[in-house]
């Protein structure tokens, strides 16, 4: 979010003594706009560290559980071998491949003289920059850089073909220069698919991946987008001592690539191993790690045979750049006395269910991580059912959420109203929601989930989507008139503005795309982002995406659009049916649904975007605003037109087949010149007939375009409304 070397962002507050810190981050939307424009999207990242007394680290002890904390510093880093191994498929084009050289290029810099590297890329073809690795100088990080520069995507994607050929150049050094104990070898991997060309079985690959590495090259994986095989990604990692991440589609795969090299650009020791007497310690962690990177830390919780110990014996070996280093000593560890918080009251000891006991839950932390890690890679199905077995136990007793077991989220008894209709369309509705429970896989919801709220409201005509069409419904006069705004990407633009009243705020963000070929248009652009904000009784907002909803009604929650969920808060009910639409209703008298479009592999005109629909609007003032809202409490009809004031377009034939304007509007006061048109909605499935307002609606919306574009996606300011209306 901001540079930490600055100070902590605003609203930050930090209480600590000696022994405790307590920080509290809980920014208002104004606080977080002025942060970044589209708010605090990101990771709240705390940099700490301790007083370390030994080197051998700090072991402390609660009710007969350990931790030990073994982070040294001031070592001299270990060389870095590393290759560079990045996917140049086809299906790279565009920006992910740009952010990838973009990063590349800041990595590069970053290599220390005595760390040696290559770059691979690779589509149906693997392309090496040298076929050995090269020392790091000006001149061969400028060459190295011409070479990504200059890499095109093309091609399929042969994982396989590149993994054995990067690991080949490491082992192929580390042989021929006799380095191995001082150096770490390391491969950073990435790609946005699937293994399409060459061996592309999974449990070949990972089997020649293994076999090949011998434990001795570490693959660090970075995946990208809806398409990658994550899974394989995953296991490439953990079967080789790496870490792997993913990046989302809308992400910037730049930035996550140099934070992800940031974790693992500085090796200081490597082979470490931490053992204990075996009469002294049960049930410890993972205690063989191999390596250990600065800015990281080896944590190990277990527990001991004898609540009693005075010390505990540690032996801890490992490499670093200039030696074999070997630590011994016996740590006190004596019965642990309650402490004081950071706001000085007594802490607890643990022993009860509502305070437990911190490093046994610790403990209980990693090793249901460990046994998720053994599942993942395990072949075996025996196997596979033991582990899965032991973690979901363990992370029912200590309420962890797992892939094993799920979350119960509890929201208030909802209204028995018209809100509740099962009407509208298929595709607007969506899957069922689910709501979860932490009770584990087969067990029957209580009471409480025997009528889980079911969103299924009824969707009006009055609403947003596409390239973006709008669409306002006259219920009174039968009428219905449509418009396009064709604004461009990145404009912010006000949707529903009811701020001073009913104390709502709908604003949604365009995103651009190329015009289809033979279009009479340049570009399309689509709402990427609808923001929700709700000022009464207490101030909450939404901002919702195609992959996720964040919602902030006191406490920050992230719900991903691919699962189906319900939440409440405050009189803000949030229900997510998954891959299909977001349902939002304020204080039972106000409901917008939001459809979700995603495509499996879009065209280059396309691009995952949202939809935006008014279901409910009875808790909307008569002095809402916006380019939907000003005619949420308005009634239309039309001047032109011999069949009548309520006539619909559907019954008039003879207008259909005349040029020019078709027949005059009024509403709100302005006379307008509309045609017949048919436009599609509800995700394509339902078509309606409307009058078409053409030229931006300049003459239907009060005002001009650029009275309703907002500073930020959290502005609730609205220049038009209380009354304005344009002369004719």
């Amino acid at each position: 979010m901001q540079n930490y070397d600055s100070g902590p962002p605003p609203s930050t507050v930090i209480n600590q003594n000696e022994t405790f810190a307590n920080i509290i981050f809980k920014p208002s939307v104004v606080q977080q706009a002025k942060i970044a424009q589209n708010g605090v999207l990101g990771d709240f990242i705390i940099r700490y560290d301790v007083n370390r007394e030994q080197s051998i680290g700090d072991i402390q002890v609660l009710n007969g559980y350990f931790v030990h904390y073994f982070a040294p510093k001031d070592l001299p880093p270990l060389p870095k071998n590393v290759v560079f191994v990045l996917d140049s498929s086809a299906s790279m084009v565009g920006t992910k491949l740009r952010q990838t050289k973009d990063a590349l290029f800041t990595i590069l810099h970053d290599l220390r003289p005595q760390d040696r590297f290559s770059i691979i890329g690779f589509s149906n073809r693997i392309k090496v920059w040298k076929d050995h690795l090269i020392s790091v100088t000006p001149d061969s990080i400028r060459d190295g850089k011409v070479y990504i520069h200059h890499m095109s995507p093309t091609g399929g994607t042969d994982i396989n073909g590149a993994l054995q050929r990067a690991i080949r150049l490491l082992n192929k050094y580390v042989a021929h220069n006799d380095i191995g104990d001082r150096s770490v070898s390391l491969i950073i991997f990435l790609t946005d698919g699937k293994p399409t060309v060459g061996e592309t079985h999974t449990l070949k690959i990972l089997n020649n991946t293994r076999e090949a590495a011998r434990g001795q090259v570490c693959i660090f994986t970075i995946g990208i987008g809806n398409d990658v095989d994550f899974r394989l990604l995953e296991k490439l990692s953990l079967e080789n001592c790496g870490l792997t991440r993913r990046v989302h589609e809308e992400e910037d795969a730049g930035s996550q690539l140099i934070g992800f090299y940031d974790e693992i650009r500085t090796p200081l020791l490597s082979d470490i191993r931490i053992d204990y007497p075996p009469s002294s310690v049960v049930q410890a962690t993972k205690t063989l790690f191999p390596n250990y990177f600065n800015g990281s830390e080896i944590i190990i919780a277990g527990k001991l045979v004898d609540r009693k110990l005075d010390h505990l014996h540690v032996e801890v070996t490992a490499s670093n750049s200039k030696k074999f280093v070997i630590l011994k000593t016996d740590v006190p560890v004596g019965p642990q006395k309650a402490g004081k918080d950071v706001t000085g009251s007594p802490r607890p000891e643990g022993d009860g269910e509502g305070d437990p006991n911190h490093i046994e839950r610790l403990w209980s932390y990693l090793t249901t991580k460990e046994l998720l890690s053994s599942w993942l890679q395990s072949d075996d199905e025996p196997e596979k059912e033991r582990l899965r077995q032991r973690a979901q136990d363990l992370a029912l007793s200590y309420r962890f959420l797992t892939p094993f077991t799920s979350m119960k989220l509890r929201g208030p008894v909802p209204r028995k109203d018209g809100l509740e209709e099962a009407h509208g369309m298929s595709a607007a509705m969506g899957p069922e929601p689910v709501v979860q429970s932490v009770r584990g896989a087969g067990t029957q919801p209580g009471p409480l989930l025997e009528n889980p709220y079911q969103p299924r409201i009824k969707i009006s005509k009055t609403s947003v989507d596409g390239d973006p069409h709008f669409v306002v419904d006259f219920p009174l006069s039968k009428l219905t008139v449509c418009f396009n705004i064709d604004g461009q990407p990145g404009d912010i633009l006000r949707l529903v503005s009811d701020h001073m009243d009913s104390g709502v705020t709908v604003n949604g963000e365009l995103i651009g795309a190329p015009a289809p070929p033979n279009g009479h248009k340049k570009q399309r652009t689509y709402f990427r982002t609808i923001t929700i904000l709700v000022n009464k009784p207490e101030r909450s907002y939404l901002e919702i995406t195609p992959s996720r909803v964040i919602l902030d009604g006191g406490d920050r929650l992230v719900l991903p659009c691919n699962q189906s969920v319900v939440v409440g808060s405050r009189g803000l009910e949030v229900s997510v049916s998954a891959n299909a639409n977001v349902t939002v209703t304020i204080q039972g008298s106000i409901a917008f649904v939001i459809l979700i479009h995603l495509y499996k592999k879009p065209a280059p005109f396309q691009r995952h975007h949202l939809g935006f629909y008014i279901a409910n609007s009875e808790g909307l003032s008569s002095n809402c605003h916006g380019l939907l809202g000003q005619f949420l409490n308005q009634d239309a009809r039309l001047m032109d037109d011999p069949a009548g004031p309520s006539q619909s377009p559907t019954h008039l034939p003879l207008l259909q087949a005349r040029e020019g304007p078709e027949a005059v509007l009024k509403v709100k006061g302005h006379q307008v010149p509309v045609v017949w048109k048919q436009r599609k909605i509800y995700n394509g499935e339902e078509q309606i007939d409307c009058w078409f307002a053409r030229n931006n609606a300049a003459k239907l919306i009060d005002g001009e375009y650029k009275d309703y574009l907002a500073s930020h996606p959290f502005d609730t300011g609205m220049t038009l409304g209380r009354g304005t209306s344009r002369e004719l």
